[in-house]
């Protein structure tokens, strides 16, 4: 089986190949170039392993949540390529994509969603991948509940708001962090893998089907309500 996987959810624009169980990739930390980057990374990439595009099974994307430019981005470019080719789409979550940078078995992949706010997931790990253990949320990291037991942090949702979700769980209480990495970003490799398990499992969807996941609302604030979050 040979998909193309696009992340670019985040300041990481990271594209991958994957081939019949080998994964190659591109990861660059591009802040406003993902759209210059992505297409050509995706032909260097299917050039080298020698692979046609008209090989290609499925075309996989990170659905959010992130930076919304970003998240249109990969879907808009998954969507392009999988019409054209008459293939499906496999979406998959950018937190669980995330959750992968881990090597614990219980993980809380964050990612800052600015405006105070972080993006965040529970995940368990196996050898399957990661998988959901509740909703993703976003809300302000000082407010938003957090589930009980022990975890593995990852993401840069730990550094946001001065390490707001970092010191709650550090505090004590009913959830506790093991061990926590805020620098790591989401990559289109460990994308790549989770849509592959995703594929065999049914999981491949027609392309107009895939939908961002924002959480967000409101793309942007009014400087009123940007004010208020700040009090």
């Amino acid at each position: 089986m040979k998909l193309l996987a696009f992340e670019l959810a985040t300041e990481a624009c990271s594209v991958a190949l994957w081939s019949d169980g080998e994964v190659a990739e591109r990861f660059e930390i591009a802040p406003r170039r993902h759209a210059e980057l992505a297409l050509p990374w995706a032909d260097e990439l299917l050039a080298d392993a020698g692979i046609a595009r008209s090989q290609l099974d499925a075309v996989a994307v990170g659905r959010g949540p992130g930076a919304f430019t970003g998240v249109r981005l990969a879907i808009a470019i998954g969507q392009g390529i999988a019409l054209a080719l008459d293939r499906p789409l496999v979406p998959v979550s950018t937190l669980a994509v995330l959750a992968m940078r881990s090597t614990g078995p219980r993980v809380l992949a964050s990612i800052d969603a600015r405006m105070g706010e972080v993006y965040l997931g529970a995940f368990e790990r196996d050898a399957g991948g990661s998988h959901a253990l509740a909703d993703e949320v976003l809300a302000p990291p000082g407010t938003m509940a957090l589930p009980e037991g022990d975890w593995h942090g990852v993401g840069t949702g730990f550094s946001a708001v001065e390490g707001a979700l970092a010191h709650r769980l550090q505090g004590g209480g009913a959830a506790r962090l093991l061990s926590v990495d805020a620098t790591q970003l989401p990559h289109a490799a460990d994308l790549a893998r989770l849509a592959a398990v995703a594929f065999d499992r049914g999981g491949a969807v027609a392309p107009d089907a895939v939908e961002p996941a924002y959480l967000r609302n409101n793309v942007a604030l009014t400087l009123a309500e940007q004010r208020a979050r700040k009090k």
